[in-house]
């Protein structure tokens, strides 16, 4: 898969791509990650990249300008791809999301900035906007790595287990069991008997009783969509 990114701070990829899952699945050509500055694709002798809101406001808003033209250039070299632009006022990105978009062969993940990207760039270029959540964060760069991250796990060949991506939590509408590993016994705190017990039933019935507690303690919410999914 290849994916293109265009941010105003490029600065901020090259440790978090080059280390740990990602820096292996682009080490074995699973993964192919191009970052650019949206600055040369901006006019005039300053490059400017944003302007003040008409109708007031605080802030400044990215212009559509450079955005359009990098998308452009992109798609001209290197073929169609699919636009995400981040966005706090877009979809929340699901393990759902992140399984269909590694089936693309070719994302372009543009980074807002500022107040916001003037809304033209959603309305008439990109295919869709995605939120990690609900918050605000300060610019698309940390929720695209997030997004990177998300579709990575998907792709084949990138983890050791094809099936661990499905079983994660969310993926299965509840959480993950907790996790127990060496010593037994830390400092009189004890690992659950039923993951000692060698009996491979009792252990599944009990991660699924124990994400299902884990979830209702912790996000209620998941449990309520769960029932209420046709």
């Amino acid at each position: 898969m290849r994916i293109d990114v265009l941010t105003l701070f490029p600065g901020m990829f090259p440790g978090p791509l080059a280390h740990s899952i990602l820096g292996r699945a682009g080490d074995a050509g699973h993964l192919a990650v191009f970052v650019h500055d949206l600055r040369p694709y901006a006019e005039g002798k300053h490059r400017v990249t944003d302007e003040p809101p008409f109708g007031g406001g605080g802030g400044m808003v990215m212009k559509p300008g450079p955005i359009f033209a990098g998308v452009e250039a992109l798609r001209a070299a290197h073929g169609p791809g699919r636009v995400i632009l981040l966005s706090p006022a877009g979809s929340l990105l699901t393990p759902e999301t992140a399984a269909r978009l590694a089936r693309e062969d070719h994302l372009i993940l543009v980074c807002g900035r500022y107040e916001g990207v003037d809304q033209r760039v959603a309305d008439h270029l990109a295919d869709e906007e995605l939120s990690i959540g609900d918050y605000v964060l300060s610019g698309g760069e940390l929720p695209a790595l997030v997004l990177i991250d998300a579709v990575a796990r998907f792709l084949p060949g990138v983890l050791g287990d094809p099936a661990a991506p499905h079983n994660d939590s969310f993926s299965q509408g509840i959480l993950e069991a907790p996790h127990y590993t060496r010593p037994r016994d830390f400092r009189g705190w004890t690992v659950p008997e039923v993951l000692l017990s060698g009996d491979h039933a009792a252990v599944a019935a009990w991660r699924k009783a124990e994400g299902e507690r884990r979830t209702a303690r912790n996000r209620p919410d998941l449990l309520k969509k769960k029932l209420t999914d046709p």
